[in-house]
């Protein structure tokens, strides 16, 4: 039933926003918003210039035996006198 406005509602909108600020105000109300969107996407494309880039992480030594995690099922040593 409501959704986003029309063809026809998008210029009765902009009748009335006419009508309500004037030729002027609105003129200069969207070369304020082309200004901020400029220096919006200025800003964010010389953010994207400057960042260093990733660093890799060095490679992971690998844990000597013997270190028994919490929460690790570890199998127990069989006895080198005893046969199974």
């Amino acid at each position: 039933m409501f959704g986003l406005p029309g063809g026809m509602e998008w210029v009765i909108l902009a009748i009335i926003a006419l009508l309500v600020f004037g030729g002027s105000r609105l003129a200069s109300a969207g070369k304020n918003a082309g200004k901020a969107i400029r220096e919006f996407k200025e800003e964010t494309s010389s953010l994207k210039k400057t960042d260093p880039p990733a660093v890799e992480a060095p490679p992971a030594q690998p844990e000597p035996e013997g270190i028994v995690h919490e929460g690790e099922i570890v199998p127990e040593p069989k006895d080198k006198g005893q046969q199974a």
